[in-house]
């Protein structure tokens, strides 16, 4: 089982009045974001987030718009970044900083 939720390209937040892909002025275009990746134990190490990035990556190049693929890693998770990194992923050199206002978790 893998969860990785994603919004179509053509989808449009009401409240914000964007859509579910960001563009990025640096990069010229717009970057697809693979969001909330949770493989179930019992399936990791079988292949199950390789073939969904290959497929998210497939249809990104296809789209003829796409500048790239981003996702979120935890800093202290070096398993799910060794995996993005055999993708052909890379660290691209930002860390998020945030304010809550209220309990997320």
């Amino acid at each position: 089982m893998c969860y990785a939720p994603a919004w179509p390209q053509s989808s449009m937040n009401p409240d914000t009045h964007t859509t579910g892909w960001p563009r990025s002025d640096w990069r010229n275009g717009v970057m697809w974001w693979i969001q909330s990746v949770f493989v179930d134990a019992a399936h990791r190490r079988q292949g199950v987030f390789s073939a969904l990035y290959r497929h998210v990556e497939a249809e990104a190049q296809a789209s003829g718009n796409c500048a790239g693929i981003r996702l979120y890693v935890e800093k202290d998770n070096k398993l799910a970044q060794a995996t993005y990194l055999a993708l052909g992923m890379k660290d691209a050199g930002y860390a998020v900083m945030e304010v809550e206002f209220r309990e997320t978790r």
